[in-house]
């Protein structure tokens, strides 16, 4: 293998065809194909296509200056994601215990109302009395919640409840607080993440894709 390296470095070309690199590297008696598979997968060489490099260290370089900054954006971008995430979840959980307040609220107050009904029922007054007031307060909750379909699109049950609710307190705390969502979603785009995953890089899988056609 160093005989062959040596031989492709006394050649002044950067790059070279795949053929030609074949044949230099079965140029010492051995079987030129495992021998450039070898080089390859040391990483001596870059094989892309039809096309291999022979000085990878030029090939990092011309990328780099493509991506001019690449290195000093993406850190202070991740930073800024987590930062914002870690927002994100606080609000978030604020929101979720204000919306569990609301709920034990209302629970305490449907108790209060069925007791109150029980004593007037038995107490009070009379079940001919009441019986059209349970109705039409039977009524009450069932317009309201064709309002609440109405308004909010969602099913007039506890989740749907719970779901508007907690979107209200969401906007209003974003709001309060100056997060933006919209920045969150960007950071979120620009690493690839589909909602809340991380992506992997690709690069090697495409080359892969041609490493196997070359050599097989």
């Amino acid at each position: 293998m160093e005989a062959a390296k040596s031989r492709l470095r006394r050649i002044p070309r950067s790059q070279i065809s795949f053929s030609e690199f074949v044949r230099i590297c079965g140029e010492g008696g051995t079987d030129g194909r495992d021998l450039a598979r070898a080089l390859d997968e040391s990483g001596s060489v870059i094989v892309l296509g039809d096309l291999v490099f022979l000085r990878p260290d030029q090939v990092a370089k011309a990328i780099e200056g493509v991506i001019p900054g690449s290195t000093t954006e993406v850190e202070p971008r991740r930073e800024e994601l987590e930062a914002m995430e870690r927002e994100k979840a606080e609000i978030d959980r604020e929101s979720e215990a204000s919306v569990r307040r609301e709920l034990w609220c209302g629970l305490g107050l449907l108790v209060v109302q069925t007791m109150g009904f029980a004593r007037l029922t038995f107490w009070e007054l009379s079940w001919d009395v009441m019986e059209p007031i349970c109705f039409y307060a039977t009524t009450s909750y069932f317009i309201a919640g064709y309002v609440f379909f109405l308004r909010t699109s969602r099913d007039p049950s506890f989740e749907g409840f719970f779901e508007s609710r907690f979107a209200a307190k969401q906007r209003k705390l974003m709001r309060e607080r100056g997060f933006r969502l919209g920045r969150l979603q960007e950071l979120r785009r620009f690493f690839g993440y589909p909602s809340e995953s991380r992506p992997r890089v690709a690069g090697n899988a495409l080359l892969g894709g041609a490493y196997h056609h070359q050599y097989s």
